[in-house]
Formats: C-alpha cells, structure tokens, sequence
C-alpha cells in the first residue's frame, strides 16, 4: 500500500526556514515522480516544487525558485522541501503526492499524481 507522511510545518517568522519531510512507504521514491503543492484557504491547488529523481526532471513554482530546494534521500525513502526566505504568502497546507514517473509538462499538474499524503501546515507570520 503506498503511504505519504509529511511533516516539519510550523510556525514561523518571515525570512526564516523549515525543512519539509515526505516518508513514503509501499513504493521506492527514486522510481516515481514525486511532487509539493501546497493550498491556501480559498486558493487552488498550486504545484510548489515537483521531481523525477529518475531521469532528473524537475519543476519549481516561479514564487519559489531560489528560495525553494527538492531532495531525496534514498536510504530513508523520503523526499525533503528545504523553504528558505519564506514569506507571509508561503503561508498554506503543504501536500505531497506521488504518481507513476511522468513527463516534465506534466509534473506540475496535481490532477496527475494518484497518491496523496495529509499535509503539514505552514504559517508564515511575525
């Protein structure tokens, strides 16, 4: 049974960091495209940072890139949101969800990634 477990979200104040963690089980990330999105209330669905350790492919948001760094860690089969310089409109439920491997295009679309985990709320505030 595949399983996505997040964790490290909290509270925080603007210019600050946190690391973000994806525990997966029933399925080896280094074999599926993995993805971060994340929801504000009253907001869509918005795809953060995506990848397909893989082949490489990887995706981030135009709000995050420089600020925002995906990883994996093989042993542990999780894959890391390292959010740094974060700011008040980073401020949602970070999801991460996983999907057979898929094209680049595709990455950022949440309607093609089938397995999904609870989420970790992140508050940026002062």
């Amino acid at each position: 049974e595949v399983q996505l477990v997040e964790s490290g979200g909290g509270l925080v104040q603007p210019g600050g960091s946190l690391r973000l963690s994806c525990a997966a089980s029933g399925f080896t990330v280094d074999d599926y495209t993995i993805g971060w999105f994340r929801q504000a209330p009253g907001k869509e669905r918005e795809g953060v940072s995506c990848f397909s350790r893989g082949d490489g492919s990887t995706y981030y948001a135009d709000s995050v890139k420089g600020r925002f760094t995906i990883s994996s860690d093989i042993a542990d089969n999780t894959v890391y949101l390292q959010m740094n310089s974060l700011r008040p409109e980073d401020t949602a439920n970070y999801l991460c969800a996983a999907n057979n491997r898929m094209a680049l295009s595709a990455l950022r679309n949440s309607a093609n990634y089938a397995y999904w985990g609870q989420g970790t709320q992140v508050t940026v505030s002062s």
